[in-house]
Order: C-alpha cells, then sequence, then structure tokens
C-alpha cells in the first residue's frame, strides 16, 4: 500500500484525472492534496471531487494566489459541474508537513509547477518527504535506447520540461541532494508523451470502470471529452502516479538533472538519489491504471 501526498493543479485535465484514480485505488491511501496556485474555485472542485468519491477525510492544503482567476479549466465545469465555494484546511507546507510527520513513508506525487514543495523546504527545515515522484523533466538519447525512443524526441539530449520551468528555483532547490529529500524519481516526457487515453483504451476500460469509486468517475469525465476530441489526452500525470504505485511500470537511470538554458536534461550520476525513466511497460502501467487486469 502506498501513502500518497498529490500536489496538483486544475488548468489541465491530467491533474483531476489522477485526483480519481489515486483516491480511490486499491494500492494506494491518499492522504493529503496540495494545490497550486491555490485559488478558492480550485479548492472547491478538489473537495467536490473527494467528496463524490467518498474521501471527505482527505486534507487539502493551499494558498491563495490573490489573482481573482478560477485556475479550472472549462472542461472541468462541464464534467464536474460548479461547486459551492470551499476553503483549504491550511497552508500547503503545513498540510504536506504534518503529513509527512504523521506518515514517515508518505510519497509525494508532484503533478504542476513545484510552488507548494518550495514552500515545504524553505518553511519547514528537517521536514522532508522520504521519496518525490515528479512528472517532469526529460531524458534524451544519451540516456534511452533506440528500442525505447519516441520519434518525437528522436536527436535530442535536452528538451523544456513545464513543471520544472514554471517554478525553476523550486526544481533546482528539489533536485539538489542538499535538500534532504529521500529519492528522487522523475517521470519525464520521453515516457508520458508515449501514453495515451484514446477510444481503444477507454473500450478497454469499460468492463472494469466499476472496479472502483474513481475509475468510474475517469471514465465518466473521458467519456465526454473524447466526445469533441478524438484524437484523446496524453496521460502525463497518470502515468507519474502509476509509476508512483509501481515502480515496476517504467525502467530507471540515476542521473543528475542538467539545464541548457529553459531545456533539462539528465547526465548518469550513480549515487545522486535522483532516477529518471528511460523505458516504459505499456501493459504494467494499463494494468496499474486499471486497477488489475485489463
Amino acid at each position: 500500500m502506498v501513502e500518497l501526498i498529490f500536489d496538483l493543479e486544475t488548468q489541465d485535465p491530467d491533474d483531476v484525472l489522477t485526483l480519481c484514480l489515486v483516491a480511490t485505488h486499491p494500492a494506494v491511501r491518499l492522504r493529503a492534496v496540495t494545490v497550486t496556485p491555490g485559488a478558492p474555485a480550485q479548492i472547491a472542485l478538489v473537495r467536490h471531487v473527494l467528496r463524490r468519491l467518498g474521501r471527505p477525510d482527505v486534507p487539502i492544503g493551499a494558498e491563495d494566489p490573490g489573482t481573482g482567476k478560477d485556475h479550472v479549466s472549462g472542461f472541468h465545469y462541464k464534467w464536474l459541474g460548479t461547486p459551492p465555494p470551499a476553503e483549504a484546511d491550511g497552508t500547503p507546507d503545513e498540510v504536506m508537513a504534518e503529513t509527512i510527520i504523521r506518515h514517515p513513508q508518505a510519497v509525494l506525487l508532484t503533478g504542476g509547477p513545484l510552488h507548494n514543495l518550495r514552500r515545504l523546504i524553505e518553511r519547514r527545515p528537517g521536514v522532508r518527504p522520504a521519496r518525490w515522484v515528479a512528472q517532469g523533466g526529460f531524458a534524451g538519447d544519451n540516456l534511452v535506447r533506440p528500442e525505447h525512443r519516441l520519434a518525437k524526441f528522436e536527436g535530442l539530449t535536452h528538451c523544456p520540461t513545464f513543471n520544472f520551468n514554471g517554478e525553476r528555483t523550486a526544481a533546482r532547490l528539489a533536485l539538489d541532494p542538499a535538500s534532504g529529500i529521500g529519492r528522487r524519481e522523475l517521470v519525464s516526457k520521453n515516457v508520458t508523451h508515449g501514453v495515451r487515453y484514446d477510444r481503444d483504451l477507454h473500450e478497454r476500460l469499460r468492463p472494469h470502470r466499476d472496479r472502483n469509486a474513481g475509475l468510474a468517475l475517469v471514465h465518466q469525465g473521458m467519456e465526454l471529452y473524447l466526445r469533441k476530441r478524438r484524437a484523446g489526452k496524453l496521460l502525463h500525470d497518470p502515468t507519474a502516479a502509476c509509476a508512483a504505485i509501481d515502480p515496476g511500470v517504467c525502467g530507471w537511470a540515476e542521473v543528475e538533472m542538467v539545464q541548457d538554458g529553459l531545456a533539462w536534461g539528465a547526465v548518469p550520476a550513480p549515487g545522486s538519489g535522483t532516477f529518471i525513466t528511460v523505458s516504459l511497460d505499456r501493459a504494467r502501467l494499463l494494468d496499474t491504471f486499471a486497477g488489475g487486469p485489463l
């Protein structure tokens, strides 16, 4: 059983799909959720989803950015409705720190820019997750064997990555071995861009959608999504969640992350404590996603 803290954003469907996945997955015990940037509408949406899934016990951490914007995509409202306003249970660093103290083996899964992880590092000395799984980073041709490369990244060793560039200072702090984070696992673009939720996967999941409430809600949301977007949706954050649940869905290399302007790359670095994905077992990942064999 994986104890999990999930840090998410709500501009893209990925994160809320992941929330549905981890809130009721048979191999996960979701202990807390933190939200970036933390607008009241985001808190309302997250609390609404947790209540629908029978998890109102999960604390939510956020700090209102004061932008006056919802920071929620229109798709979420079409899928889930417009929930009433809600407040967070504490700041992100408070909720993360309290959860880590109570559950020292809890895994931190991040699906967006690392604002809240930076708050934890800067405000809570000595309180760190034993394991951090991030959707972000890039492993290029210097690490990925030819049979595992995606054509869109062929020839690259560095590539921009939104979640790290969204808060570069936080990314550098968290990736530094001196951060105190026990183990850093990066589920990178060379893997996540190879996993798509399309009509074929949707129909494969249909007989299994009632395995748990979260999978049923994912299936409902993607039924709506696929009506207008027939090509489907790349599963960035859900892939990272599956790697957090079962690290064996990916192959890993121990590395140091390096930058070339806004582009990130990775070089071998035994003993660094930072690992990045270099291959994917797609069948195993989909079984993990579904909470059982497909």
